[in-house]
């Protein structure tokens, strides 16, 4: 496996991984639209998105990660010295492989190398085996940047110093 950037020509396919994912355990019931933010995220030139791709150049993407800069309209992060983690998704198939963590580990070496010294992520409570991931890779929650993106429904946040 090797983590690279996302190409061009891969963006649908990167949507259509993420929203894969999400569907497979049940993520988008809450808040469906959240689809078509997922089949988007990053294509308009904000964050940076990564893939996962199998050995032997294989055609199909195994996962897919973004890291998105600091903005004044942030989700979770706090400023400049911040990177968010956003949409960490791994094909239904490829899951139980390492691809979550190979991405994880992609991302927070180039979130060092742009000047961020923290990343901060938000997950859903129903995440548990990501927030397992997260917590093996050194995340704590930050419950004081919980947030709602919708009425009724509150996001988890974690971060992990660099």
């Amino acid at each position: 496996m090797i983590v690279r950037d996302m190409l061009p020509e891969e963006a649908a396919e990167v949507g259509e991984l993420r929203v894969a994912a999400y569907r497979a355990e049940d993520l988008l019931s809450v808040h469906p639209p959240y689809a078509e933010v997922l089949r988007r995220l990053g294509t308009g030139g904000k964050g940076e998105i990564l893939v996962a791709a199998g050995p032997g150049g294989a055609p199909a993407l195994l996962g897919t990660v973004m890291i998105e800069p600091w903005t004044p309209g942030s989700e979770v992060a706090r400023g400049a010295h911040e990177a968010e983690v956003r949409a960490l998704a791994v094909s239904p198939e490829a899951r139980g492989r390492g691809v979550a963590r190979a991405l994880m580990a992609e991302l927070e070496k180039r979130a060092a190398a742009r000047g961020a010294d923290r990343v901060v992520l938000s997950t859903q409570p129903a995440m548990a085996a990501a927030q397992r991931l997260y917590a093996s890779l050194g995340f704590t929650r930050l419950p004081d940047r919980d947030w709602s993106p919708v009425p009724g429904f509150t996001l988890l946040a974690y971060g992990k110093d660099l």
